[in-house]
């Protein structure tokens, strides 16, 4: 509350309007049908996005992003399991696959250079 009685609204944070696009727009990118790329094409694609989202949105509120950031390694992650048969039907063993990557090239993601990783286990 204010000096006034009215009750601020911290500028720059992210609506749910506008997180639930950005999730929208993550799965649009119809990654887990994508399992011909390599990692680091889809990560050539996603980023300038992904960077831009936090430019924008992480600027004054960087927790509001979180959950949306997690949203897009949890795409990955169905995305490893579409690419690798060992992987298909483990998704514990492919967050944590995909989190060793993510601790050994954590600039791959701009997500990940945030810390927002997956597991490693």
């Amino acid at each position: 509350m204010s000096l006034l009685g009215v009750q601020q609204i911290g500028y720059g944070s992210v609506s749910n309007k506008a997180k639930k696009a950005m999730r929208q727009t993550i799965r649009d990118w119809r990654m887990n049908w994508r399992s011909n790329r390599t990692l680091e094409e889809i990560a050539t694609k996603v980023n300038p996005v992904i960077r831009g989202w936090i430019n924008y949105y992480g600027r004054f509120y960087k927790s509001e992003m979180h959950e949306v950031l997690k949203h897009m390694n949890r795409a990955l992650v169905r995305w490893v399991q579409c690419k690798y048969k060992k992987l298909k039907r483990h998704q514990r063993c492919a967050t944590h696959w995909l989190g060793k990557i993510a601790k050994r090239e954590t600039k791959m993601f701009t997500h990940w250079q945030w810390g927002i990783t997956p597991p490693t286990g």
